[in-house]
């Protein structure tokens, strides 16, 4: 079959999504990047895209699917498994002439998803006749001379704790993303860039870990668990963390639970967001002459809550810059502690909202009017908090990632 190679402009026009699954959730970040207005057909959706439906970028019909929803759509991308409902999709799509991409059946589709890397500006898209390996193959050695350095191979076992950045897909490092690359199983969280899940092998198992029911603590059990289960089975393990995973993302205790079990652990950091989203709100958490400290807190605890491991009274008297991750719902208790214990009310703060992705916004405000203000302008998590004279130092300063 001869395939002819197209690049698609889907900036502000309908795409289809039928299925909520792991195989959308791989799907869905790209046609977002693209500009595309996704919407996706599924009973039930995964909590990552239930993340975009809820940030707007999105919408999800909550029903299976029917043939009139592939009308006014450009493109229609099939992502379940069972063949009779996806031939349902795809035979609607082509009484109306839409191509369709089938995740289950690629001899059915109309329309193939290449092996693709992103280098900046440079999109690279590779098929070969269906063989989706030997794509892959290609695609990896383009993306290694695109990176200006040879492509390593090592023997690889164990688990890999890897930081995935604040959220632009491009801040991961170099070892991270060639770990992910070579990953026989990644462990994913919400938070993480989606598009690097749309580079994975066809092959990788994807266990999407918000997924995992219980509640925080049986669920941390839970993914210790498979860290150990799969890389006893002898898969290369990636445990993908948005941030750092030793920022507040547990990455001690799935060390631990390894170490215990007797699998190699690899760390890799991670660019974590509470210094990295402040920046690229043209903040720097330390400046010469107005901060020369700066405390990182996980809010996601209330000061009056008897489990706080914070000295909310040695925090208020520091002169330096305080960092609230997670702390957005708390915020207004968080604001009314500090003042409490001595901080001004007039201390200035910022609010960072998905910083260095292309969804970022950010306030600034005072101690006293933080809580109000944010409420007010409909910030939503995650979002960075940064309390300090450090605040107003880039007033007027525009950075780009």
């Amino acid at each position: 079959m001869s395939i002819y190679p197209l690049g698609l402009r889907i900036e502000g026009r309908r795409v289809l999504v039928v299925g909520g699954g792991t195989v959308a959730t791989r799907r869905v970040p790209a046609l977002i990047a693209a500009g595309a207005r996704v919407e996706i057909v599924a009973p039930e959706l995964t909590p990552t895209l239930q993340g975009h439906v809820d940030a707007g970028r999105a919408v999800w019909t909550p029903r299976r699917f029917a043939p009139a929803d592939v009308e006014g759509a450009w493109l229609v991308h099939v992502a379940i498994d069972d063949p009779e409902a996806a031939a349902q999709v795809s035979l609607a799509a082509e009484e109306h002439r839409i191509f369709c991409v089938r995740a289950d059946d690629r001899d059915a589709a109309t329309a193939w998803t290449p092996a693709v890397t992103r280098h900046g500006q440079v999109t690279v898209a590779v098929t070969d006749g269906g063989d989706r390996r030997r794509a892959m193959a290609v695609r990896d050695m383009v993306a290694g001379v695109l990176e200006a350095t040879p492509p390593a191979a090592p023997e690889l076992k164990g688990v890999a704790l890897v930081g995935a950045g604040p959220g632009d897909p491009e801040l991961i490092t170099v070892k991270g993303r060639r770990l992910l690359a070579a990953a026989d199983v990644v462990v994913a969280d919400r938070l993480i860039p989606g598009m690097l899940l749309g580079e994975l092998r066809p092959e990788v198992e994807l266990i999407d870990a918000a997924k995992i029911p219980y509640g925080p603590q049986a669920a941390q059990e839970e993914i210790n668990r498979i860290l150990v289960d799969r890389a006893s089975q002898g898969r290369f393990v990636v445990r993908l963390k948005g941030g750092d995973n030793f920022v507040f993302g547990r990455g001690g205790e799935e060390a631990l639970a390894c170490a215990r079990a007797g699998v190699p652990v690899l760390v890799v950091p991670g660019v974590t967001s509470s210094i990295a989203a402040p920046a690229l709100a043209g903040i720097p958490v330390t400046h010469r002459g107005v901060a020369h400290e700066f405390t990182v807190i996980s809010g996601h605890i209330p000061p009056d809550h008897p489990d706080t491991l914070v000295d909310w009274a040695a925090l208020a008297r520091m002169r330096g810059t305080v960092v609230v991750m997670m702390g957005l719902r708390n915020l207004p208790k968080i604001a009314e502690r500090l003042i409490a214990e001595g901080r001004s009310a007039d201390t200035p703060v910022a609010v960072v909202q998905e910083g260095s992705t292309a969804h970022q916004r950010s306030l600034t405000s005072t101690l006293g009017a933080v809580a109000e203000a944010t409420a007010a302008a409909g910030i939503r998590t995650p979002a960075v908090v940064v309390i300090g004279d450090v605040v107003t130092v880039g007033e007027g300063l525009t950075l780009s990632g």
